[in-house]
């Protein structure tokens, strides 16, 4: 902590694909926030949505019989827009609210059903799902959970591999399918290291899962609404969702909101009649109607301005630009082919930090992670300069290593 506060940065203002600090310094944003300002910041159309709908209902709750307008029209369109067909939207606060919301309901719908052994929720190394409790619980990235004073704050959780499903398949075998209620993925592994999924894995999982009955929680946190280049992570890399969890990208960070989409042979016991089951689970804010506004207002701006396909032409240009690093110093990869969401991969005894800090005394904001890993994930707004102004700052940095 001493550290963090004696090199902290203020910012105080946006403009598009740039931030400005206290000191009137400005910065490229070279990682949209935590993978989340899409749009590219102080849009004003997403702004005068949430002045519009404070104007006429900043927000009353959903629970109940309750439910606000916006809710009910952003819920609709994501069921359209969404790779679950028919399915249902469970708004919550955030991401880490909707992996717990995802895990809480998974292990419910095996209660149900009335194979209460299964329970196990399965992660692979490196994920990052949040830190609320589940989220703690499922992370792959270990120091995330450490020195909690359990291996796991919620029992019945297991790691699997993220990069060879054959020994996925034999720790299912191991454990037991009747105990496994389902696994957890991210479609690119983002703060665990910028990791694609591996050739076979995720047609492997979807294998699995039919023959074991267990169910896939597709966690697009990140790589909801446009970031690989598709509109969903799991679309680009065929997983075969029974719950999506979603947030940053549904309101680019304008608002704190997320959802889980969830597959009629999840949701429909809930709806059948009268004596259906209740699932008792609900979040204060969950639908905010200012919330639910701006996400429409975004999902607006993202068609309107061709952003998705911005993705796929400025991702290709990102990624011929990061091969250029190959060859420098204490350069072992990059990690490409994901949109906009890229990783360069260090040797273990580079100083990053380092690499970091040049970049942003020369105005570009990028971000290190676990791993000796530097991660890119600008806004959809980006232009082909912009690359070019990132991947110099990051050469500059390794040049001075």
């Amino acid at each position: 902590m001493p550290t963090v506060i004696e090199n902290s940065v203020t910012i105080v203002r946006g403009d598009g694909v740039y931030l400005f600090d206290s000191q009137g310094k400005r910065y490229l944003d070279g990682t949209a926030a935590l993978f989340l300002a899409n749009v590219g910041h102080t849009q004003p159309k997403l702004i005068e949505a949430a002045h519009r709908q404070m104007k006429k209902l900043e927000f009353y709750h959903n629970h109940g019989n309750f439910v606000g307008e916006p809710a009910e029209r952003l819920a609709s369109r994501i069921r359209d827009l969404g790779p679950i067909h028919d399915s249902k939207v469970f708004f919550t606060s955030g991401g880490s609210d909707s992996v717990d919301t995802a895990c809480k309901l998974a292990r419910l719908h095996w209660q149900s059903e009335g194979l209460t052994s299964k329970k196990y929720i399965l992660y692979r190394d490196r994920a990052y799902h949040g830190l609320h409790g589940f989220g703690t619980s499922v992370a792959g990235i270990h120091v995330n959970r450490e020195g909690l004073g359990v291996d796991s704050l919620v029992p019945e959780t297991l790691q699997i591999p993220w990069n060879d499903i054959a020994e996925v398949g034999r720790l299912i075998l191991e454990l037991g399918p009747e105990n496994i209620a389902a696994v957890i993925t991210e479609p690119v592994i983002g703060s665990g290291g910028v990791l694609g999924p591996p050739a076979g894995y995720f047609e492997g999982l979807n294998s699995l899962a039919r023959k074991h009955q267990f169910l896939i929680i597709v966690d697009e946190v990140i790589t909801g609404f446009g970031r690989t280049g598709d509109y969903w992570g799991s679309e680009r890399y065929g997983i075969e969702a029974d719950m999506i969890v979603m947030a940053k990208g549904m309101t680019s960070g304008y608002f704190p909101l997320g959802g889980v989409q969830v597959h009629p042979r999840v949701w429909n016991r809930y709806f059948a009649d009268e004596n259906s089951p209740v699932f008792r689970h609900g979040l204060t804010y969950a639908g905010h109607n200012t919330g639910c506004a701006v996400a429409e207002a975004n999902l607006d701006l993202i068609e309107e301005l061709e952003l998705v396909e911005n993705v796929r032409k400025m991702g290709a240009v990102l990624d011929d630009s990061l091969r250029s690093l190959l060859g420098l110093p204490g350069v072992v990869e990059t990690r490409t082919g994901h949109g906009l969401l890229a990783g360069i991969q260090f040797e273990s005894d580079v100083d990053l930090t380092s690499v970091v800090v040049s970049a942003r005394e020369n105005g570009v904001l990028i971000r290190e992670l676990s791993n000796k890993v530097i991660a890119l994930s600008p806004p959809f707004t980006i232009e082909s300069r912009h690359v070019d102004e990132m991947v110099e700052a990051i050469r500059y940095g390794v040049s001075r290593l």
